[in-house]
């Protein structure tokens, strides 16, 4: 299979045009999907050897999708494999009225949330991830595909006391592309978006017996000046961690394209498992099911959190 990712012209840039290689069955905890690069077949990480940008100075960036819309499964980057929940494939519920993702779901390649790094604005260290990104185009994405999208926004999430920023984009071949630069242009040709995505963030975990999402700035949606410094910082975030300049944990560094770094690999020296393309694995969870979250009981609930605090938010450069 290969996953193109097309220029604002149609036409398909050599270094951005990807076959995969897909081994085990999707929906198991053994599903992987590898990445080659076409033109030479060279085997690549999609973490550290897919550039963040695609054209820096118009602001285009490069988005590996890992969610498409509407489906449940919850996967990782490099490679792409199924996401785990207490030793068992990991699914997100239905939480009513969403059906799985509502956006494409995926991730900035070379960005990381610094666990070692607290974020100056939030007061929070980062989640140790790639930055997250929720694409809101009209197509429905598939795993694998690099999408060539530009920002809008984003969400400060707080996931167990870490920072795990949520960035808003759209392709930029979606028709609406040229309409919609800002959170204002979000409102107004996808009316009630914003909000719902907060709540889908706030309630998602609920059915797995997590607690309710937690937001930096009250919840409030910042604008793409804002959601561009948080990219940058996950990139130099990044930077640090390829070059060997942080502590990385369990992060695999390797890499076929970054010469001089810690975790580069000989690209001849790299085989790829042939690609099987097999059926889906069986689902224990009914991915059907509805869960229905009383968003009274949450208010009140937050409003308890809220009664011995005091947050002051200035909105600076939204």
């Amino acid at each position: 299979m290969t996953a193109k990712a097309t220029d604002e012209k149609g036409k398909k840039p050599a270094n951005l045009e990807y076959t995969l290689h897909r081994v085990g069955h999707c929906y198991s905890k053994e599903y992987r999907v590898y990445f080659e690069r076409t033109r030479d077949h060279v085997p690549i990480s999609p973490y550290h050897d897919i550039p963040l940008y695609h054209d820096q100075e118009k602001g285009i960036l490069n988005m590996v999708v890992e969610v498409p819309r509407w489906s449940n499964a919850n996967e990782r980057l490099n490679p792409i494999g199924q996401d785990t929940l207490n030793g068992k494939p990991r699914f997100t519920k239905n939480c009513f009225p969403y059906k799985g993702y509502m956006w494409n779901y995926g991730a900035f390649p070379q960005t990381w949330e610094d666990p070692h790094q607290v974020h100056r604005d939030i007061y929070k260290p980062g989640d140790n991830d790639p930055l997250d990104a929720c694409e809101i185009g009209r197509a429905v994405a598939q795993v694998g595909d690099v999408k060539h999208v530009k920002v809008l926004g984003v969400l400060g999430l707080i996931d167990n006391g870490k920072a795990d920023w949520k960035v808003l984009v759209i392709d930029i071949h979606d028709p609406l592309a040229d309409q919609v630069n800002d959170l204002d242009d979000v409102s107004k040709h996808f009316p009630g978006l914003l909000d719902a995505s907060r709540d889908w963030f706030r309630i998602y975990g609920l059915p797995d017996g997590e607690g309710q999402g937690e937001f930096a700035f009250g919840g409030v949606w910042r604008g793409p000046r804002y959601a561009d410094k948080v990219i940058k910082w996950c990139w130099q975030s990044w930077r640090k961690l390829i070059r060997g300049h942080a502590e990385r944990g369990n992060i695999s560094i390797e890499n076929t394209t970054l010469r001089g770094s810690p975790g580069y690999l000989d690209p001849r020296n790299v085989e790829l498992p042939p690609d099987e393309d097999k059926s889906p694995a069986n689902i224990e969870d009914d991915l059907d099911e509805w869960f229905y979250i009383d968003r009274h009981d949450l208010e009140k609930t937050f409003a308890l959190m809220e009664g011995s605090c005091i947050y002051i938010t200035l909105l600076l450069d939204a």
